[in-house]
């Protein structure tokens, strides 16, 4: 069974146990709601909406609320000496597809259950584990006994004997053009 949604002005086809990203939507981490903007409904039966199927919903789950990758944009216009450079960041919500229900009353449902990651949470725990390794790299060099350090001197430099100036060449001398006599006749 599969069912084709509309959330955030697009749409989006899904199965039970999809993990999609849509637009940011204003709902908890964890949270389970029902998406009712069924335009189709497909597997057994088919359901076609005008614009919507009446009584068809999919069940959601909000796994993860965060910003996509960085995309950079760039203007320019040729010959006019006008160039804009900039980034965006979109927010996003990912959504686990946990169920569709069909308006007759069959259910596909899935057997996985959906993974949630709090990125703020995460974001903390890898800063924290940084300052720790850096706190560790510091006892560590205190603790160490300091070892003498003996330079070692660079080999000495070979010395090499100059070469001759090559000698230069004399200017060339231009000749003169010879006047030649017309013939008379």
């Amino acid at each position: 069974m599969y069912a084709i949604i509309r959330t955030g002005g697009k749409q989006y086809t899904v199965k039970p146990g999809d993990v999609l990203q849509v637009e940011k939507l204003d709902k908890e981490l964890g949270s389970e709601f029902d998406i009712n903007e069924v335009l189709f409904v497909g597997g057994d039966a088919v359901h076609t909406g005008q614009p919507l199927v009446k009584n068809a919903k999919v069940t959601v789950v909000v796994t993860k609320q965060a910003k996509t990758r960085k995309v950079l944009v760039f203007k320019k216009k040729r010959r006019q000496s006008y160039r804009k450079f900039a980034t965006h960041r979109q927010l996003f919500t990912e959504l686990f597809v946990k169920s569709i229900t069909s308006p007759d009353g069959t259910v596909g449902k899935t057997d996985a259950a959906p993974n949630v990651i709090d990125v703020d949470k995460v974001r903390e725990e890898k800063a924290q584990a940084r300052v720790a390794a850096r706190k560790e790299r510091a006892s560590n060099k205190e603790a160490a006994p300091a070892q003498k350090t003996v330079k070692k001197k660079a080999p000495a430099k070979k010395k090499v004997a100059k070469k001759a100036a090559p000698k230069k060449a004399g200017a060339k001398k231009t000749t003169a053009k010879k006047k030649t006599a017309k013939k008379t006749k």
